[in-house]
């Protein structure tokens, strides 16, 4: 519900200047740009939402009519509860959906000659055997990724940004812990990830809704050697924190001894 408060008090910046139909309104300058693109992410905030043309209508006119100070149609606190009941309903409606067309999903893709699927529940394909180490949840791993929904949408993606990605495997999502664990170093494979194992059915919005399933080709490109001090020359896992700890304590130590050195300067002065 306070996701959806802010929405629409954020959403009241974006209201155009004048009556007219919003498609109808061209983007030409930079200026346009600008409010256009923030006008497109709360967009992707309100798809979750399934609007009709009517209903999204109706929601600029709300927009309009409060943002130009006329008077309002409605008694906005008398129907607050109603947006609260609408907005879970249609979230639990996308959420079921999205579970049905997951494990539809899941079951098609077991028929891939090689696919299988773990006792938790994580479907997977190996593309490719690797010849290195195996990891284990403790690790920090180096590796390549492209993550979609099962529509194909794509919502990260080291491939496209051109830069593999490195971190500890037990700070991941479940799926991505047990599953990169099934590959050797140099290991490709398709993770098919049902929303237990990664974001349930709060999800990530906008790019990710509720109950996803997600879909990895992943590659596993090595595992990060440790130095000498357990340390992973990375700052993360329980080997940070203690350094955290450990200087924190430092830190306090020397205010302590500081301020007993000014006590007794003081107390010396004093004496003279």
């Amino acid at each position: 519900m306070k996701t959806l408060i802010s929405l629409l008090a954020l959403s009241v910046i974006f209201v155009g200047c004048n009556s007219k139909s919003p498609t109808a309104t061209k983007v030409e300058s930079d200026n346009d740009k600008i409010f256009y693109s923030m006008g497109a992410m709360q967009g992707q905030n309100l798809g979750r939402l399934e609007l009709s043309d009517k209903e999204l209508a109706l929601f600029y006119k709300g927009l309009y009519d409060a943002s130009k100070g006329k008077e309002l149609e409605v008694n906005v606190s008398e129907y607050l509860p109603k947006i609260q009941t609408m907005f879970r309903e249609r979230m639990e409606k996308a959420a079921g959906q999205q579970k049905e067309l997951g494990t539809k999903y899941v079951e098609d893709f077991l028929k891939k000659e090689g696919a299988k699927k773990t006792e938790s529940g994580l479907a997977y394909l190996i593309t490719e055997e690797g010849k290195g180490r195996i990891p284990k949840e403790t690790d920090t791993v180096e590796v390549h990724y492209h993550g979609t929904l099962i529509d194909g949408t794509v919502f990260d993606s080291s491939r496209e940004r051109g830069k593999t990605a490195t971190f500890p495997l037990n700070r991941v999502i479940p799926g991505w812990t047990e599953g990169l664990q099934l590959l050797k170093e140099g290991g490709k494979a398709t993770l098919v990830i049902p929303p237990e194992l990664a974001y349930k059915e709060s999800g990530v919005p906008p790019k990710i809704p509720g109950n996803a399933t997600l879909v990895f080709e992943v590659e596993l490109i090595k595992i990060a050697d440790k130095d000498a001090s357990g340390n992973d020359g990375h700052a993360h896992g329980g080997n940070s924190a203690d350094m955290k700890k450990k200087l924190e304590a430092a830190m306090k130590k020397a205010k302590a001894n500081a301020q007993k050195t000014k006590e007794t300067a003081k107390k010396k002065t004093t004496q003279e």
